[in-house]
């Protein structure tokens, strides 16, 4: 039997080529200049990559998104061809195509491809060696997973600890600074949560250049040095601006910290360590009154600062001793450049390498990022909103402490602190409660679903959580008088704090889930909105609880957590997916009208060379077309107008 290929192609087979040829070209080309493209998550990651070829994984998420932190999955069609005795038959998988001899056997099994850690369309595309290797993050041991997660936890937990320490301190402050406006001494407390809002939109950008690790040190560094000078500011305009530039590096942990989870773990693995990280900035906030206030009694005001750079300093140098990078473009750069030097080929590259790929590039769209997600993508939008809702309503809670306790119970500023342990109590049984349920619910729903997860698995648990927050609120508002024992108005503020680290967790984990790649860009979108609620609630809260006192304040909470709270899980549930795919289908069409506008403005500059009969009807006008031109002829035919 004649075994030697026949090279003569047949039509079909002519045609499987090209089409396979064009696919590699279109996979390998790049766009000229992506800095004002609009991305769906299909084509854009964290990493400020945008995917066009990438080796395939078995371990993907939703979006079809490696999990691994390496990027996206792009896969060409599988194309065969048939052929008759003495022809050759071609497959083309991912851009190869095989070809082999039909008559060597009919019952040959069909071809096979094996997973390779070097790219058949680039050999030098430096990629992880296998699914096993112990480089990557997500194949660390787990104690070093717990390592990185803990001190990033800590981290999390030591900033706004001195968020809210000077809270109980604030009077014994504005004596000294001369401050007597309440407005202003709020501002003195709100100032650092502002900061929360800005520093993500560079640190995140930052460490998508430099890495996760050196960034989260770097920051920690400078929030270290200015909280240090707050406890030496002598004016008021000195302590504020201290305050706010130690929360732009203490708001890094807060902005990398899902990243780094994301790096490390797998998704029906996460659960519990999100559990534990989104305790960190709710029960920072709670810890830190109760120390503040023995501190403010016995000494002076400036060692809540002192104090928290002593204990800041410690877990900096745990960080540097345990924390290792996970960000995975930065370890696969790393080991490209090791490439380069031993084999002396300067061909060896990540698929994050390009040669216009600039600080000032990653700045421009990283920056842009956060609020082209919070623009485009709904789930976003109803997350941050909640989380924001929730955020928000701690910090109100927080700022009637001080008057009840010290104004109602008649309590000294120490022992007033002391009730701040309520709300720890609250947030550590709700994490008890949310970390093994949770990641259980998950895994149980993901396999009646056919193995197949989805963020939405991570809603049930949210309904409880929604439910405890009124309860909660209306038990602390109606019980906070003196003719009521201390403890009852303590036991609805620890049932609220279960119910608000339930959601917020929940609503994290499923943020994270939901964008896996580029979680650190989708966590700084809701940590934007959360902050600016955490600044601005603490300043009307003075004039609200005035108006309407502690139990009718609190109560029109807990009808606003009825109304608003408690329906969102339901919702979420119900139309999460339907909200993930409107996002995604809208930021198609944004990116579709943006490049119509570039074709319109190509072809109109071309127009008098061409032909009128071969530019398109939409092009043949006086002008060029603008995108908002584009965007009215898109919305005409839905709006009827």
């Amino acid at each position: 039997m004649d075994t030697v290929l026949n090279k003569t192609r047949t039509a079909p087979e002519n045609r499987a080529r090209r089409s396979s040829r064009a696919s590699l070209r279109r996979a390998r080309s790049t766009p000229e200049d992506d800095s004002h493209q609009l991305f769906s998550p299909q084509f854009m990651d964290d990493h400020g990559a945008h995917h066009y070829h990438v080796d395939a994984t078995p371990d993907e998420d939703y979006f079809g998104a490696r999990d691994d932190g390496a990027g996206p999955i792009i896969e060409e069609d599988a194309i065969s061809t048939s052929s008759t005795a003495g022809e050759s038959q071609e497959e083309v998988r991912f851009g190869v195509v095989n070809s082999r001899d039909v008559e060597a056997g009919v019952n040959l099994p069909e071809l096979k491809t094996e997973k390779s850690t070097r790219s058949l369309k680039d050999p030098h595309l430096v990629t992880w060696e296998g699914a096993d290797d112990p480089e990557n993050p997500k194949n660390w041991t787990y104690r070093k997973k717990w390592a990185a997660t803990l001190i990033v936890s800590s981290f999390t937990f030591i900033s706004p600890v001195s968020s809210s320490m000077v809270a109980p301190a604030l009077n014994k402050i504005g004596e000294d600074l001369g401050i007597s406006q309440d407005i202003e001494k709020s501002l003195t407390l709100s100032i650092f949560v502002l900061a929360y809002a800005i520093g993500p939109l560079f640190l995140g950008p930052l460490s998508e250049m430099y890495g996760r690790v050196i960034v989260l040190q770097l920051s920690n560094l400078f929030y270290l040095a200015w909280n240090l000078g707050c406890g030496f500011a002598q004016t008021q305009g000195q302590l504020i601006a201290f305050r706010f530039l130690s929360g732009l590096g203490g708001s890094a942990p807060l902005a990398l910290g899902g990243g780094v989870l994301s790096d490390c773990w797998r998704a029906e693995e996460r659960g519990k360590s999100i559990s534990i990280y989104s305790l960190a900035p709710l029960l920072g906030p709670a810890v830190g009154p109760i120390a503040g206030g023995f501190i403010a009694l016995k000494t002076t005001w400036r060692w809540c600062f002192w104090a928290t750079s002593i204990v800041d300093a410690g877990i900096q140098v745990l960080g540097l001793i345990y924390l290792r990078e996970t960000y995975a473009p930065k370890l696969l750069n790393d080991k490209a450049k090791k490439l380069r030097q031993e084999t002396g080929d300067p061909n060896y590259h990540t698929e994050w390498d390009r040669p216009d790929r600039t600080l000032g590039k990653v700045l421009r769209t990283s920056l842009v990022r956060p609020f082209r997600l919070l623009g485009t993508q709904p789930i976003i939008q109803a997350l941050a909103m909640y989380m924001a809702y929730l955020y928000g309503l701690m910090y109100l809670v927080l700022s009637t402490f001080p008057s009840v306790w010290e104004g109602t119970y008649h309590e000294t500023v120490g022992i007033g602190g002391l009730n701040y342990i309520s709300l720890g109590v609250g947030f550590f049984l709700g994490t008890q409660i949310c970390a093994p349920i949770n990641d259980r619910i998950y895994r149980k729903l993901k396999a009646r679903n056919n193995d197949v997860g989805r963020p939405e698995f991570r809603v049930p648990l949210m309904i409880p959580g929604a439910a405890l927050v009124p309860v909660g609120l209306f038990v602390y508002g109606w019980t906070a008088r003196s003719s009521v024992h201390w403890i009852v108005p303590n036991i609805g503020a620890a049932i609220f704090a279960a119910g608000t680290i339930m959601g917020f967790q929940c609503s994290q984990t499923y943020i994270v889930d939901a964008y896996s790649r580029f979680a650190a860009s989708a966590v700084a979108s809701a940590v934007v909105l959360r902050s600016l609620a955490g600044f601005g609630f603490p300043l009307f809260a003075p004039y609200m609880y005035q108006a309407l006192g502690v139990d009718w304040g609190n109560s029109l909470l807990g009808f606003i957590a009825i109304g608003l709270g408690l329906p969102a899980p339901i919702l979420l549930w119900k139309y999460g997916e339907t909200l993930r795919n409107n996002g995604n289908q809208l930021v198609a069409t944004a990116r579709a009208i943006w490049l119509m506008s570039k074709l319109s403005r190509r072809f109109h500059a071309n127009s008098a060379t061409l032909p009128r009969s071969l530019l398109p009807p939409f092009l043949l006008t006086t002008r060029r077309i603008s995108a908002g031109d584009m965007t009215l002829a898109y919305l005409r035919p839905i709006c009827g107008i």
